[in-house]
């Protein structure tokens, strides 16, 4: 058989499978793992070179601090349970304690018997008998059994990556030796089914996001965290079963906060942990466990509550998915609707209409920005705005064309405490669209907030700026189809950006003024992705919502800069321009893009450089 049919044939099967065993959300949620990849089988892909296990396994790592793993037994299939404890006794570092707490029933008596074997040769297996009191509480007493600094949290049907206490022992000794020890760090995972050596879809994570996280566990495993903050917040919680660990990693990050805002958990871009893929397990989607979704939804409540925000936590658009509807501010603050607008009153007649006919929220103002319009009826047209539209008014600025300069102009009329930055050819789809940006802007630390923008053929025009790609910057999930889940779920949830299209951009005006509003050396491009860079740089965070929905009507099929030799020469100023004043490795180094996937295209599929990537340099 064809070799690439032959493994066309294998994912078809794969899909099948998850479809049969979790249902068809839990097939579609995985789907976008595959989007772009090869169809050659890669056996062992995420895997470190045999010589890189070799190294780490010849150097002296007894600075290491030891990491107890924590994992609960029950009724463990006897194979699943061999594979699991192999891959911590093989591990390449052995500054690692087990702690094992087994609830299983009398008919499943080997789990305890093979454990007790393993632990007469391997004093740093600890085991307990329990009576089954639910995952969490089980995890909490085989907590007690550590007495390492570092405790990790292991599934007993899954398997650990040869060098994963190796690589975050080193992590957290390279964090001491630079002053900034980590108590809290996770991994990338993949998913498997027989052995980590066929593991086809990895979790490939971005650094530290806190609105995904409360969207949905994107951290999941391999997570470690010093035990003396696992005691400080009293362990995991049984009143949310099922949402443990996500519940856990909410109070942890809660309580280093409080001394430090700017507290984070590190994220190690490497493949540490195999999440096996069976019937009973939650790798395939929540569908095998369905109180998980109330209990995700209670975590994330009781962390709005210890925080002191105020929203209501409702299902997001995929099982297992959580939406904070956050309180808007009383009274709800005035939103500046800047539009620049050169003739083309079709254009902006659709974009007017759809904001007056759809829009809940009442307080705004729009201030439509002439620019070097030649077409007489456009004047005639602006007369009418008034009258049709309350609070609509023209502005004239006088100039060449410069995006920059112009909505720096149109800032000087607004009054509101809010300024969206709006496109003239695009169209309100979600009635909540201006509430949404604003209550997510309003957020403590927010300054920003970015929408979802698609083509008039309902696919994807923007979902997030992702710095780097291409060399630059690029749209996430560009051309993905409307409705979809998106890598990891990042298409249906509240997301992290450094940056998002000023097409629709709603900023703090306060903001706006203390950075000095848009660059005006950026004429046409990048000077959106330079006002985020530079909103991150002041300690702000931008976010991106699915729920706020516009069409955009911009031009798949428009000509490229590059076709014109005046306009590239100005683009590739423009570019040399960001570069100069962000940095190159800035650019190339987006904390919400992990580095082991691809900077050439905007579909989230892995990196042709993987290989080098994974095995941490060495």
């Amino acid at each position: 058989m064809n070799l690439q049919l032959k493994r066309l044939r294998e994912l078809l099967g794969y899909a099948r499978t998850l479809t049969r065993e979790q249902g068809l959300g839990a097939m579609l949620g995985r789907a976008a793992g595959f989007a772009g990849r090869r169809l050659l089988p890669r056996r062992g892909r995420y895997l470190p070179a045999k010589k890189a296990l070799e190294a780490q396994r010849a150097q002296d790592t007894s600075e290491f601090p030891v990491i107890s793993i924590l994992t609960p037994l029950y009724n463990t299939p006897q194979n699943y349970l061999d594979r699991y404890l192999d891959s911590v006794q093989r591990q390449t570092c052995g500054r690692w304690q087990l702690c094992l707490a087994d609830a299983s029933d009398e008919a499943h008596a080997y789990v305890g018997q093979a454990v007790r074997r393993r632990a007469e040769n391997d004093l740093r297996i600890r085991y307990v008998k329990i009576e089954n009191g639910g995952i969490a509480a089980n995890t909490n007493l085989a907590a007690e059994l550590a007495e390492g600094e570092y405790l990790a949290l292991a599934d007993h049907d899954d398997e650990l990556a040869p060098h994963a206490v190796y690589t975050m022992g080193k992590a957290i000794l390279d964090g001491a030796k630079n002053g900034e020890k980590p108590q809290f760090l996770y991994s990338d995972e993949a998913l498997f089914h027989r052995t980590p050596k066929d593991a086809r879809v990895a979790h490939f994570k971005p650094d530290y996001a806190p609105e995904y996280l409360m969207a949905c566990n994107y951290i999941c495993h391999l997570a470690v965290f010093s035990k003396a903050l696992f005691d400080a917040v009293g362990g995991e919680r049984t009143e949310c079963n099922g949402a443990q660990d996500h519940d856990l990693f909410l109070r942890m990050i809660d309580r280093m906060q409080r001394g430090n805002a700017a507290a984070a958990p590190a994220h190690i871009p490497q493949v540490l942990y195999y999440w096996r893929v069976h019937a009973g397990s939650t790798s395939g989607g929540t569908g095998a466990k369905p109180y998980v979704v109330s209990a995700a939804q209670r975590a994330v409540a009781d962390h709005l509550a210890a925080t002191g925000r105020k929203g209501v936590v409702e299902e997001g658009r995929f099982p297992g998915l959580c939406h904070v509807r956050w309180e808007l501010p009383d009274p709800p603050p005035l939103v500046s609707i800047l539009i620049p607008n050169k003739d083309h009153t079709d254009d902006l007649e659709t974009c007017l209409h759809s904001i007056y006919a759809r829009t809940n929220y009442d307080n705004y103002e729009v201030i439509v920005i002439e620019n070097n319009s030649a077409d007489p009826a456009t004047f005639e047209y602006y007369k009418t705005l008034p009258q049709r539209y309350e609070g609509c008014r023209v502005v004239t600025y006088r100039g060449g064309f410069n995006f920059s300069a112009i909505n720096n102009f149109g800032r000087k009329a607004a009054k509101g405490q809010y300024l969206l930055l709006l496109n003239n050819d695009v169209e309100v789809l979600s009635h909540d669209w201006l509430g949404e940006l604003v209550a997510e802007a309003s957020q403590p630390g927010v300054a920003a907030c970015g929408a979802m923008l698609y083509y008039p053929d309902d696919t994807i025009q923007h979902a997030g700026v992702i710095t780097g790609l291409g060399g630059y910057a690029g749209h996430s999930h560009k051309y993905h189809r409307r409705g979809s889940s998106g890598y990891m779920f990042r298409l249906a949830t509240l997301q992290d950006y450094s940056a998002v299209t000023a097409a629709c951009l709603l900023v703090r005006s306060q903001v706006y003024d203390a950075l000095g509003g848009l660059d005006e050396e950026f004429t046409v491009a990048f000077n959106d992705v330079d006002f985020c860079l530079r909103i991150r740089q002041a300690g702000w965070r931008i976010v991106w919502t699915p729920y706020a929905e516009l069409y955009h009507y911009e031009s798949k099929s428009r000509g490229s800069d590059e076709q014109d030799p005046v306009k590239k020469a100005r683009f590739d100023a423009e570019r040399a321009r960001l570069y100069a004043r962000h940095g190159r490795e800035t650019i190339l180094r987006d904390p919400f893009y992990n580095p082991n996937l691809s900077l050439d295209y905007e579909d989230f599929r892995e990196s042709a450089d993987l290989r080098s990537l994974k095995n941490g340099g060495m």
